[in-house]
């Protein structure tokens, strides 16, 4: 998949005319907004946030955070049970994209890192229990976009897909995630 977004956004960069190419493009961009994340049968809910580098045209380098939660609770025969999960992600690496026209910036990366995941559950009753457990493990995240300018300096990100991988304890975990939100740009390159 990582080889044919790259043989895509190659294609994409070979076809584009001259005048295209002579655009401005941003030399930063921040992102931020809202992610879904689907990890191992698990829905959650989030927010997901990025600064870009542009060096070049077609390349920058992208620092990403992330975080999600889910929260659930039941109450059985007068014992109230109750746990939360909470997933946040730092991660960094290339980003290829292409300006195929002055509105539309599609866009591929890889991303390297770490997730942090915690867990916390109890319940309240006859007897109270508490537990928690938290792990640090390698990530990685494989995806991309794409940006619809508004303004020289706003544009809107309508999606941001990634496959997750999460390698901790010698297993791995998988997911996906989908994100959407607003992108400040930043600075000119000439």
């Amino acid at each position: 998949m990582k080889m044919l977004a790259g043989a895509v956004l190659i294609s994409i960069a070979l076809v584009i005319p001259a005048s295209v190419m002579a655009q401005d493009s941003p030399k930063t961009e921040l992102f931020g907004g809202y992610s879904y994340s689907h990890i191992e049968g698990t829905n959650l809910n989030g927010w997901n946030a990025s600064i870009a580098q542009n060096l070049t045209r077609n390349f920058g380098i992208v620092a990403d955070f992330g975080g999600s939660h889910k929260s659930q609770s039941e109450t059985v025969s007068g014992v109230n049970a109750s746990a939360r999960a909470k997933l946040y992600s730092f991660m960094a690496g290339p980003r290829f994209f292409t300006r195929l026209n002055e509105r539309w910036t599609p866009f591929a990366h890889a991303l390297f890192g770490a997730t942090h995941a915690s867990i916390k559950a109890g319940s309240t009753g006859d007897t109270s229990v508490s537990l928690s457990e938290s792990d640090t493990a390698f990530s990685m995240a494989f995806g991309g976009g794409i940006d619809c300018r508004l303004t020289r300096s706003l544009a809107v990100r309508l999606v941001q897909a990634d496959y997750m991988l999460i390698r901790s304890g010698g297993e791995n975990t998988n997911g996906a995630r989908i994100s959407t939100g607003i992108v400040f740009r930043l600075g000119k390159r000439e």
